[in-house]
This record gives structure tokens, sequence and C-alpha cells, in this order.
């Protein structure tokens, strides 16, 4: 392998953000390294690099290469960061302890005193429970598949405050799964995800419908780099560059994904907008037209509305998983709530609204059936609800303007 300057090691490494991170701290040559358990041995003993930053699963395998541990490792009892030292030899550090503090910080979680639950018992967790105990935690309970606290018994701590999550159950691809149902937890406060791929997981979706205070793993990640720059430069980084780059990945992480009424100009202002921000454009009804090979009137002809649905939510969950594309959808992908999850995990939700006088209903089975107005008075609520934003679509260029501007805020 060739020598590298500085880079991430680990075992799957397809869909990291941590190489844009570190570009936008420092002008350093950092790149992914993807290793088998075999390889790691022979890379950290005999592989040129300055520094590495180390992820599942290697946090604990790590440590015997390492000649000294800073104190922040030694108490976690695991390393994220490795830095060379000038004698050849190896330190390993644990910055993750600086990113997850800074993850409950910012978003405003109460802890001390609290009794927290922490999912997962890996490298990741262990910088959890040392983090929540110097910030005053009360009872921290560790939840494991097969433990004395599992899965299995979590009624024992309905009367948990604050929930981490600590393990990859919900990340990409496999973004429908969650590791427990917060309804079994009524007392809860503050749910945090480690997990920032998707931006919101189905456990922080269903913290958000609760109004908790919660967070995922992208603020974490940008201040762990931060602080692993830090070492790898041997000087300071000032800290705001964690609150702009975390917006700017955030920003740039996010699907833009318009809802609206059948007509309203979804797929001609998606279009101006792929345009204008060098992004792919995924219209759903294009997509759903190619899989069933014939047109939407045709799909209902067959198939009726419900199975044109069952092939809307397929293709939905399967486009929306992705980042920082524009999706145009169909007119009535609210009116079923299991799109709804899919849709916001990953996307900025956009109400397109145009006036009901100029909207066609051409080739649009479902607005040729009913009254214009019958329908939107019906669907309103399901924009409104599901959106994050509303624009007005009084021409194409100015609707894509006005998102643009919003984006850049």
């Amino acid at each position: 392998m060739a020598a590298l300057e500085y880079g991430l090691i680990g075992e799957k490494l397809g869909h990291s953000f941590s190489p844009a991170i570190h570009h936008r701290l420092a002008d350093y040559d950092y790149r992914l390294v993807e290793l088998e358990p075999e390889e790691l041995g022979p890379f950290l003993e005999k592989g040129q690099f300055r520094g590495l930053n180390v992820t599942i699963p290697y946090k604990k395998a790590v440590i015997p290469y390492c000649r000294e541990l800073t104190e922040q490792a030694r108490r976690i009892g695991s390393v994220n960061t490795i830095v060379r030292r000038p004698d050849g030899t190896l330190l390993g550090h644990n910055t993750d302890y600086d990113g997850f503090r800074h993850l409950l910080l910012s978003a405003g979680a109460r802890v001390a005193g609290r009794k927290a639950l922490v999912l997962g018992t890996g490298g990741a967790s262990l910088t959890v429970h040392t983090v929540l105990r110097d910030l005053g935690a009360g009872e921290r309970v560790a939840i494991s598949r097969a433990g004395e606290n599992n899965y299995g018994n979590l009624d024992r701590h309905g009367d948990a405050q604050l929930l981490v999550n600590a393990t990859p159950v919900g990340m990409y691809p496999r973004v429908e799964e969650q590791p427990v149902d917060l309804s079994l937890f009524p007392r809860l406060e503050g749910v945090f995800d480690l997990i920032y791929n998707p931006l919101k997981t189905r456990l922080l979706l269903q913290g958000e419908e609760r109004g908790l205070c919660r967070s995922n793993g992208l603020g974490m990640l940008v201040a762990q780099a931060k602080a692993a720059a830090e070492l790898f430069l041997g000087r300071p980084i000032p800290d705001g560059r964690v609150e702009e780059i975390t917006r700017e990945m955030d920003r740039d992480a996010r699907n833009l994904l318009l809802v609206g009424m059948p007509g309203c100009g979804k797929s001609t202002v998606g279009r101006a907008l792929a345009g204008r921000l060098g992004r792919p454009l995924v219209d759903l009804d294009s997509e759903i037209e190619a899989e069933a090979g014939c047109p939407i009137p045709e799909i209902f002809a067959r198939e009726g509305e419900e199975g044109f649905r069952q092939r809307e939510h397929r293709i939905l969950c399967r486009e929306a998983r992705e980042s920082g594309r524009v999706i145009a959808t169909g007119g009535g992908v609210v009116t079923r709530r299991e799109n709804w999850a899919p849709m916001r995990q990953n996307s900025t939700v956009i109400f397109l609204r145009r006036p009901l006088d100029q909207l066609p209903v051409e080739g649009r089975p479902l607005s040729q059936s009913r009254p214009l107005e019958e329908l939107y008075r019906q669907r309103l609520p399901l924009y409104e609800g599901v959106s994050d934003w509303t624009v007005d679509n009084r021409t194409v260029e100015g609707a894509a303007d006005e998102i643009i501007r919003r984006l850049e805020q």
C-alpha cells in the first residue's frame, strides 16, 4: 500500500464523511483505508503514515500496537486516533471523548443526575459512559444483546431519562431499522444517536415526534476530527470551525425533496435546482414508470391505486436513503404515513405551492377523478405536516432562487 499522510482505518468505510471533514479542517492528504482483521497488525507495524483515525471494529484492537496511550485513551479503554511520534512509535489517543461531549453540550442536554441508557458495549459505548460520568450523570446502564441488561428486559429501565445509541442499528443502508421503541421510556428527556448517515435515524424521528432533546452524530464526528487534526498538526484550530463545518456537511448531505399537488411544478423546479446546485435529480414518477414499463395511468388501470402506492413506497425508500439529491415526488406520496419517515430521514422536505387554477389535470388519474378543491383540502394538512419549508411556485426560477437562498442562510 502506498504511503499516506493521514487517514481512517476500519473494515467497511464506503460512506464515511471523514475525508470531506478533514479536507475542510486542514490542507493535508487524508484517505480511507479498509482493512481486514488479518491486515490490521501488519499495516500498523509496517505502514507508512503520520497519523490515523480508527473506527469500527478496531478501536480496541489497535491498543497493543501503541507504545503509549494518553490518559484519555486509558480511561476509556479505546483508541480512535493514532499519531506516529518522532522515534517512529505510535501514541494512542481518544478524540471521540471530545466529540461526544460536544454533541451533548451543543444539543443543550441536561445530564447531571439523569439515568442514562447506552445501547451497545463496543468502543464507542466506552467513550459515552466516560463522558456521561464526567458530566455527572446518575445511573448509567449498558444495554447489550445478551448481558444482564438486554433488549429483552428493557422494562426494567422505563425510568430512563437519557438514551444513547452507540450501535450501528439504523445506519445506512439499513435505515429502516430501529434498536428500541422510545415509547418504552415515558420519562425520557433526550435521545442521541452516534449515527450520522442517515441524518435522522428512525430513533431520532421518534424522538422528534415527542419533542425530545436530540442530536445525530455529525457534530460529534466533526468535533472529534478537529481534536484529531490538532494532534496531527500540533496546533489549535478555532472552535467555531466545528459548527461551521457541521452546518456545511449537513446542508450538502441533505436531499431536497419536493412535495405538492399534481402539476405544481415539482419536476421542473427540481430540474432547475439540480442544474444550479450540481446535484442529481430523481423524479419518482419517472422511476416508477421505468420499473413498470408503462405510464402511470396504465399502472392505475392495471394495478389500481394500491398497486401504484406500493411501487411508490418501495422506490421512495430506495432513493431517499441516498444523500445530496434533488427528489421530485408524486402528488399523493404524502397520503401514506409509511412514506413520511423515509422522506424525512435524509431530506429537507419542501412543500411547493401553486394556485389551483394553474394546476393541469390531463394524464393525472386522481386529479381527474375528483374536484381539485376537494383533493387540495384533503392533502393540504399532509403537505404542511411533513414539510420543513413552504415555497410558492410563481415562476420556476423564482422558486429555485428561494430554495437556494434558504439553503445558504
